[in-house]
């Protein structure tokens, strides 16, 4: 975890359940029951999927927050339901099911929201302005945190990033071969998603790399922004202490715990 006078840094992984990681990172013969509990103990963050493609109900979430240590954190996508539709500006009920499906009874171990948009969706100021104006910052007591992927070139603009920080939302930045690589911080977190993986590695990337996205998160959470990294807008943020969550993603999937755990080793 980070310092004194800096926000916690989170180290995670997309989802638990994925069978090349059995005998990998899960020991051999774990039960598949037990699988969850043992990513808790060994990362401090997961980002679920399953929100993204169907309902929960709110027994699932009771359990999930059950099985892992506190401290830790589920990171949820917003359904789909919500973001791929044409007009951003009737996504109200989606957004509103999706929340009333249980995601509170995470409770203190409910992360950030994550609306992830298609690789084709164009940035349309008005709409996409009305969108982040349906996303409440409370819902059922709790205070909410959301954070939009954008995968267009168009969203390169400042009048985005303006819009992210009078709503207080976050833009994931995303190390990806194609995604628009975004570092503007625009609320109080960060939150990246790291894509480009090598499974020749052990650990998925090599030390320099590792050693460099350590020295990134420390500089966000501390209230930073790291200079190697690419922003639309180049004003400075306010430097105040900020949380930072990075999921190791996608690319060099059976690697992502050890790079995770990896991260952490070099946070503390």
């Amino acid at each position: 975890m980070a310092a004194s006078k800096s926000g916690r840094i989170y180290s995670g992984i997309g989802g638990w359940t994925y069978e090349p990681w059995r005998g990998v990172f899960y020991p051999k013969g774990l039960p598949h029951s037990q699988e969850l509990k043992y990513a808790g103990s060994r990362l401090t963050s997961i980002e679920v999927n399953g929100t993204f493609y169907g309902t929960m109900k709110p027994a699932s979430f009771r359990k999930w927050a059950s099985e892992v240590p506190d401290g830790f954190v589920f990171s949820l996508k917003g359904p789909r339901f919500a973001v791929n539709r044409r007009v951003l500006s009737e996504a109200g009920d989606s957004i509103k099911r999706f929340l009333g499906s249980g995601v509170t009874e995470l409770g203190p171990k409910l992360g950030p929201l994550l609306w992830q948009f298609a690789p084709y969706k164009k940035f349309d100021e008005a709409d996409f302005g009305s969108f982040l104006e349906l996303l409440p910052q409370t819902y059922d007591g709790h205070a909410l945190r959301h954070v939009v992927e954008v995968r267009h070139d168009s969203f390169k603009v400042p009048a985005f990033i303006a819009l992210l920080r009078k709503f207080d939302i976050a833009v994931v930045f995303a190390e990806h071969e194609t995604y628009p690589a975004i570092a503007d911080v625009t609320t109080d977190f960060v939150y990246a998603r790291l894509q480009k993986g090598d499974e020749k590695l052990k650990t998925g990337y090599p030390p320099k790399a590792l050693d460099a996205w350590a020295k990134r998160a420390k500089t966000w959470a501390a209230g930073g922004s790291p200079a190697d990294l690419p922003r639309v807008d180049k004003t400075a943020p306010p430097k105040n202490p900020r949380d930072v969550f990075i999921y190791f993603i996608h690319e060099a999937k059976v690697c992502a715990p050890a790079a995770a755990m990896a991260l952490i080793e070099r946070l503390t």
